[in-house]
């Protein structure tokens, strides 16, 4: 039998739920939900009281929302169905890795579970996109990365694991600068102007403005 499917909203809703606590340990507040969806705060009490009904949502008055077991199950489908087609957008259809996000936003509430699967197939079942960021198998299973922010990582020797991709503008000034994914960095401290230096491949000494370093995470490379 088919699973039923959610509705758009209530798709967002768990998505943005799990997704706010995987680069962060920040509670999930009815503000901060507000806040990432752009709507008011009783728009979004109102949207969490039926979710806490239909079983994907947790909420005790004043308290963090998480994700039930079923929550997370369906907030991990549409994470996959994310990530793939923005990897799908920019290695089959020429688009940017700045320009995949708000088109995948759409995309992913209209593509049906078996062309999600046919487009995992394309692509050889990858395991990052286009950003770094982990894709959850068909099982929902995913690999969840220890990554350190730029704007907190001692001196010496990196990888870029992952890349904000909430900011398009962002996005340009990190490939500007050099910052792309699995590049290989020495992180060489703070700068007086509050960024932090850094050396790359591409420019001996460069200072990353605090805006950017936040949303860069790093792997440690060793000494």
């Amino acid at each position: 039998m088919t699973e039923p499917q959610l509705t758009a909203t209530a798709q967002d809703y768990v998505k943005i739920v799990w997704s706010a606590t995987e680069w962060s340990d920040a509670p999930v507040t009815t503000k901060r939900l507000a806040e990432r969806l752009g709507v008011s705060a009783p728009t979004v009490s109102e949207n969490v009281r039926k979710l806490v009904a239909a079983g994907l949502l947790d909420h005790r008055p004043y308290g963090a929302i998480t994700l039930t077991a079923e929550g997370e199950r369906r907030a991990l489908e549409m994470v996959r169905r994310h990530r793939l087609i923005e990897t799908f957008l920019v290695t089959h259809l020429g688009y940017g890795w700045d320009e995949v996000h708000d088109e995948a936003e759409v995309l992913e509430h209209a593509c049906s579970p078996r062309m999600i699967d046919a487009i995992d197939t394309l692509l050889g079942h990858p395991t990052r996109d286009p950003h770094g960021d982990p894709i959850p198998t068909a099982a929902g299973r995913i690999v969840t990365l220890d990554g350190t922010n730029l704007a907190e990582a001692a001196t010496g020797r990196w990888t870029v694991a992952r890349l904000s991709d909430s900011d398009p503008a962002v996005l340009r000034d990190l490939a500007d600068l050099g910052l792309t994914v699995d590049a290989s960095i020495r992180v060489l401290g703070p700068d007086p102007s509050g960024g932090i230096r850094v050396e790359t491949d591409e420019a001996a000494d460069i200072v990353v403005p605090p805006a950017t370093a936040s949303a860069v995470w790093l792997v440690t490379q060793g000494p």
